[in-house]
């Protein structure tokens, strides 16, 4: 299927559901004093859709995908953030669990994504 635009993107969406949700668990009593890991984390899930969008706008395949690289990169960031608020008991172990899948599967969509651009420039 080819996008027009990034919004149509799944996995652009699935990263913004992501944010939307860390947002909110971030706003938790014990999390929401946290002022370094709070904005840490938020700035990574924002970190996963922004690379998105802003790799495909770009005018190169090699662009989009440095980009979905870092958006990668930001994803497994998340997830290391998400261990240390459940670790520090920040959230409860149904939202760490959840957060944690869906940043698997954002991980999971742009490698896969990744793969097929890689193949349609060979």
């Amino acid at each position: 299927m080819v996008y027009k635009r990034f919004e149509e993107l799944p996995v652009w969406k699935l990263s913004i559901e992501l944010s939307k949700e860390i947002y909110k668990i971030s706003l938790n009593k014990n999390f929401r004093k946290d002022f370094v890991l709070k904005n840490q984390i938020c700035r990574a899930s924002i970190s996963i859709s922004s690379n998105i969008a802003e790799g495909f706008e770009r005018a190169s395949k090699k662009e989009f995908i440095q980009f979905l690289y870092i958006a990668k990169g930001s994803a497994a960031e998340v997830r290391t953030q998400l261990y240390l608020a459940f670790e520090l008991n920040y959230i409860i172990r149904q939202d760490f669990e959840n957060l944690l899948r869906k940043s698997k599967i954002i991980s999971q969509q742009l490698g896969a994504f990744i793969v097929s651009i890689k193949n349609k420039i060979k």
